[in-house]
């Protein structure tokens, strides 16, 4: 079979790669009480272990039992877009108009909308590195090219406004950025992020924001979303973090007002519509016993980042920037072993733990680099804890 070109310049997704083995691993002696094994702490993926809250799951039930489930508009339920715009309002003190936001299935297909409006071959987008590895594969699907910025601890893991106008040139079309970032849990600061826009604008470039964590947000420095910064950047979001609806896979995009049409044209063509069930479940997301408890889950996410930052540099696995959002600590291995991705196998067969390598998230030293998500329990944590700290001093 004759398969697209494309295809190759989109890598393995190591993450779900290191996943299976985990889950092979857990399936076997190893994690066998009968045989004196131990149960697998997978903290590898990037799921919170809290799920929708009791109304979401009750108005979900409620919208099946009524029937309603036919099709919704290609942008998304009018009630759920005008809650979105109340939430920006509330939340962020934003003036984010209803018609600006384009409800998507799931930030992945928001992104792929985005990409497919925006780019094509020839043109560079681009990225930090390190960064989410499916965000350049958005740009490599659409024959795009995704440029990957070197960006250490000194800047937060983020790009600076001057590596962006010594790499932008006649084919760069745009920057597609993280705040708060996944894999480093680290935001733009406020004044950097002002800069890149004024700069990118100036250029006639695209600014495209992926801020799924942005309610997951740890410092009120770094609390304000890239909207703030005018009509013309766009924004991803989604409801799979800080609202816990992972497999509900319902997102959102904020749009300059031209550019929603045409996104409207393409999700209509590939989507029809993101899940009817989900729309209506997640306007019970914005009701006030919801919203408490999202802030009381964003508590206990602080608590696990405080305990296990300091834990993680106590046994000589340093966390070189605090993480000031997200549920994710990026840790510099470097120390302790040559290679991330054989020391990732090598903590799921000897100690049962799982975390993920460096090596999806870029190629600046990425085999120095590990990620740990704390997004599991506490009690899960202090075992990892545990576990690393007696892995360590083996001989």
């Amino acid at each position: 079979m004759r398969l697209a070109g494309r295809l190759e310049q989109i890598e393995p997704f190591y993450v779900m790669e290191c996943a299976k083995a985990a889950a092979e691993i857990a399936r076997g002696p190893l994690c066998d009480p009968a045989q004196g094994g131990r149960r697998m702490i997978y903290l590898n993926i990037g799921e919170p272990d809290f799920v929708a809250p009791a109304a979401v799951q009750a108005a979900a039930q409620a919208c099946i039992e009524s029937g309603q489930t036919q099709y919704t508009p290609a942008v998304g339920l009018p009630s759920l877009r005008q809650a979105l715009s109340r939430w920006y309002a509330q939340r962020f003190g934003l003036d984010v108009a209803a018609e600006r936001i384009v409800i998507t299935a799931g930030a992945s297909a928001a992104l792929q909308l985005a990409c497919l409006a925006l780019f094509e071959r020839g043109d560079q987008v681009l990225m930090p590195d390190p960064c989410y590895p499916c965000n350049r594969h958005f740009v490599a699907a659409v024959d795009a090219e995704a440029v990957l910025l070197p960006c250490g601890p000194e800047q937060r893991f983020q790009p600076s406004c001057e590596q962006i106008e010594s790499a932008w040139n006649t084919h760069t079309r745009g920057v597609l950025l993280a705040s708060p970032s996944n894999p480093t849990g680290t935001s733009i600061d406020p004044a950097v992020l002002a800069d890149i826009v004024t700069t990118v604008r100036a250029k006639g470039g695209i600014t495209l924001v992926d801020e799924i964590y942005l309610g997951l947000s740890y410092d009120s420095r770094f609390e304000h979303s890239a909207l703030a910064l005018g009509s013309d950047v766009i924004s991803v979001n989604s409801f799979s973090k800080y609202f816990g609806m992972t497999g509900w896979r319902l997102g959102w995009m904020v749009l300059p007002p031209d550019l929603v049409a045409p996104i409207e044209k393409l999700s209509q063509n590939l989507f029809i519509c993101p899940s009817s069930i989900a729309q209506h479940a997640a306007l019970a997301c914005f009701d006030a016993e919801s919203l408490a408890e999202y802030e009381r889950r964003r508590q206990a996410f602080r608590e696990r980042r405080d305990y296990l930052v300091p834990a993680l540099q106590a046994l000589g696995l340093p966390v070189p920037v605090m993480p000031d959002g997200a549920f994710y600590a990026w840790i510099d291995v470097s120390g302790v072993c040559d290679n991330s991705w054989d020391f990732a196998f090598e903590l799921m067969h000897k100690a049962q733990i799982a975390l993920t390598p460096g090596r999806d998230f870029g190629r600046a030293g990425a085999q120095r680099w590990m990620r740990l998500s704390f997004a599991s329990s506490l009690d899960d944590l202090r075992e990892t804890i545990d576990r690393l700290g007696q892995f360590l001093q083996r001989p």
